[in-house]
């Protein structure tokens, strides 16, 4: 058995704008979920990205390190190579191995500026 609304329950409906009835003015569940979707998809647009956590002193140290090494060691390799299949002078070991040197600086200074430029802009973004 059913009870009809007494009248005070239909006024405090209609008190917050709701009518009771066929012709309610209630949202439809399927908009309301709609339109959840839409808040939360700009909602993860506007979120900042995870930061990196910055680089440790060990970790710029073996990334310099790496760098300095791999360029001696292939310019190294490659002027053994070049004098071993040139007549056994060590002309070309020892050319090889100072732009080997001249490369790792370069690339260590690279990498250098590459970190300063990282941190000032995050020193930018975090002031903002």
């Amino acid at each position: 058995m059913v009870r009809a609304l007494s009248k005070s329950r239909e006024s405090r409906f209609r008190a917050f704008g709701w009518e009771m009835g066929e012709h309610s003015n209630m949202p439809d569940p399927d908009e309301l979920r709609e339109l959840g979707q839409r808040l939360d998809e700009v909602r993860r647009q506007k979120e900042p990205s995870p930061k990196e956590a910055p680089p440790s002193a060990f970790g710029i140290a073996t990334r310099f390190a790496t760098e300095m090494m791999v360029a001696i060691g292939l310019c190294g390799g490659l002027g053994w190579l070049l004098g071993h299949f040139l007549g056994h002078k060590a002309i070309f070991l020892i050319v090889m191995l100072v732009l080997g040197a001249a490369a790792g600086i370069r690339n260590v200074m690279r990498a250098a500026a590459e970190m300063n430029a990282k941190a000032a802009k995050a020193a930018s973004d975090k002031e903002t």
